[in-house]
């Protein structure tokens, strides 16, 4: 569980009233999952098994739509290719086992692109809006569906009351944006890369489309929904950094059903593309079983938490080095609860906040200096040190002379350290 897993559970178990004052300060782009998540648990709080599993449900059914979408385009040899290419691309198997929103919202999309193209435009409407509610930035496929949909009336209808209905959202996120996106930084060389083999992808695929029926029906629709929702995402980041990719996660959609279009008469036009497919298959299965190791995520927060369960006391002073990382303890109640958490000075639930708030500097290091062993949960090494007042107290009070460290332990995205009085780490 990683820390942004981390988040969602910790949220989703808080009471209804404690998640809405919540969602009014922070995080309203993740409401409605929240909401969700927090009926599943209070159905079952089964860990990670119920954490995850509505994201492998989302995308079983996003891959549903994928075919679905693919077998209205260009038949149904298309359609078990398409949701076959949507099933094992890397960042879709990445969300489907991750206990965030993101595989849900590529099910909404891919299910109102299908709605659209039966012309259900209530329906459509519908399932969009509830794309957007569950991340905002699902609105990001209106325009690319304009292409294939803008001459129908109804179309636009459905357009503007999707539009209508997102804007409580977009007012209380927007209000939020700052505190919620101020940790991203424009798009990275990385990002345009990607974007460039997208970009390279797509055009391989619809390369002498006029020439192939499937593949030419499915055009107008696809290759929009696949370059669109990043293209503009990245571009708008330029000035207004939002972008991670992970927010477009249904743009794979449009590339899958492009895919289902150009290998459905593969076996008419030559054997090149089966060659491809065959050549892919190792890497793709490679990464796939890397995605499926702690490796693949930033951090491990119950990997944390079970170093702190082994080699702490029960009454250790804990600290958090940012402050942030809090969130490693926070879906380890028993662990967390067990320790005395000396900077916090309102926790997560009272301030209406994710982390909680601290003390001011001056406190925080009254605090740390008075206690006889400190935990303090840090970044890994190489990562830079916050420069804020609170976390260089921090600092300054463990490196004062009063504390020795005890050891060190390692994990995946984090460090784990003891201090303790001179002459005490016994």
């Amino acid at each position: 569980m990683w820390r942004d897993e981390s988040t969602t559970w910790q949220v989703a178990h808080r009471p209804l009233g404690g998640l809405a004052e919540l969602l009014g300060r922070v995080d309203a782009v993740h409401g409605l999952y929240y909401l969700l998540m927090h009926g599943v648990f209070a159905v079952w709080d089964g860990g990670l098994w119920a954490l995850r599993l509505p994201s492998v449900a989302g995308t079983a059914l996003a891959a549903a739509g994928v075919a679905a979408v693919a077998h209205r385009l260009a038949g149904e040899r298309a359609a078990l290719i398409a949701g076959t290419a949507y099933a094992v691309l890397p960042p879709v198997q990445m969300y489907a086992q991750e206990g965030r929103s993101y595989a849900l919202v590529a099910a909404a999309v891919v299910w109102a692109t299908y709605l659209m193209l039966r012309e259900r435009w209530a329906a459509y409407a519908g399932m969009l809006l509830l794309g957007c509610w569950l991340h905002e930035f699902a609105v990001l496929a209106l325009p690319a569906h304009a292409f294939a949909a803008w001459r129908a009336r109804g179309w636009r209808w459905a357009a503007g009351a999707v539009a209508v209905g997102l804007l409580p959202l977009a007012w209380v996120s927007a209000r939020q944006a700052q505190a919620q996106l101020g940790w991203l930084g424009r798009p990275s060389w990385q990002d345009w890369a990607a974007y460039g083999v997208l970009v390279a992808g797509v055009g391989l695929l619809v390369r002498g489309a006029a020439d192939r029926e499937p593949v030419r029906a499915a055009v107008p629709l696809a290759v929009p929904l696949a370059l669109l929702p990043p293209g503009v995402l990245m571009v708008v980041s330029l000035v207004h950094p939002w972008y991670v990719d992970r927010y477009v996660l249904y743009a794979l959609a449009g590339l899958a059903v492009l895919a289902g279009a150009r290998f459905a008469r593969a076996r008419a036009r030559g054997w090149w593309p089966w060659v491809l497919a065959g050549v892919l298959v190792v890497p793709l299965g490679v990464w796939s079983a890397w995605l499926r190791t702690p490796e693949a995520r930033k951090d491990d927060a119950l990997a944390v938490a079970a170093v702190v369960r082994e080699r702490g006391r029960a009454g250790d002073a804990v600290l958090f080095m940012p402050s942030r990382r809090r969130e490693w303890l926070l879906s380890s109640p028993a662990v967390y609860g067990a320790l005395r958490d000396v900077a916090l000075a309102r926790s997560p639930g009272d301030s209406r906040t994710l982390q909680g708030t601290e003390l001011p500097p001056e406190g925080i290091r009254e605090a740390v200096l008075a206690s006889p062993r400190v935990i303090a949960l840090m970044d890994p090494a190489d990562q830079p040190l916050d420069p804020y007042p609170a976390e260089a107290a921090k600092r300054e009070a463990l490196a004062a002379g009063a504390f020795e460290r005890c050891w060190v332990t390692q994990t995946h995205g984090a460090r784990v350290a003891l201090y303790a009085r001179g002459g005490s780490c016994d």
